[in-house]
């Protein structure tokens, strides 16, 4: 295997409570291998790194799963007044062009991309990456393996992505082919154009 390919934020660093089990060259599992292996361990979140790597995370603390319902819960009433796409809460899981499966903190598809997907395919992890994605950094998040995970994002086709710090109370937006912005404590967060009209009240956050 040419380690070279691999991304420089594969290893987890030491404040991140996740276990990075490697397993080529000796195993590569299919999509279906590893949708069925997240099936059998679902009291775990498990991703899947580009090069095959699994990355296994504990559940979410109180303070995590509290921000993480309000940030879901504010996305999915905007889009079921908006109509136009579907969210999807941390549990979702999204194989990306570049082989790697990620389960952001909340996410938004069109329909119109979903609609191209077949029955079966949708059964599964959703082998697209969303339009629009939040990350939630917990107080043991590393903030530069976050900022790697939202520039693949974006590398695969997402068109906005919000890393949300409360800690620092800064969001850092991702689009395609923008530097990356921060903001020191907003208000609120404008999703305009890719999302119109939706706007997360912060408030609730920090």
């Amino acid at each position: 295997m040419n380690t070279a390919l691999q991304p420089t934020w594969g290893p987890v660093s030491a404040d991140t409570p996740a276990l990075l089990v490697q397993l080529q060259p000796v195993l590569r599992l299919t999509d279906d291998q590893f949708y069925e292996f997240c099936q059998l361990n679902k009291e775990l979140r498990i991703e899947r790194t580009a090069w095959g790597g699994l990355l296994i995370m504990p559940p979410a603390g109180g303070y995590s799963s509290e921000r993480n319902a309000e940030v879901t819960f504010q996305l999915r009433l905007w889009a079921k007044r908006d109509g136009t796409g579907a969210t999807f809460d941390s549990s979702g899981g999204f194989v990306l062009p570049n082989g790697a499966v990620r389960s952001p903190d909340a996410s938004w598809i069109g329909h119109a991309r979903l609609a191209s997907l077949t029955a079966e395919q949708r059964m599964k992890f959703l082998p697209l990456c969303p339009d629009f994605v939040i990350e939630l950094r917990s107080l043991t998040d590393s903030l530069s393996v976050l900022q790697d995970k939202m520039r693949e994002y974006v590398d695969n086709g997402a068109r906005l992505g919000w890393l949300i710090d409360p800690s620092g109370r800064q969001v850092f937006v991702h689009r395609p082919g923008e530097p990356v912005e921060r903001l020191d404590e907003p208000e609120g967060m404008s999703a305009d154009p890719v999302l119109s009209g939706f706007r997360l009240e912060m408030s609730d956050i920090w």
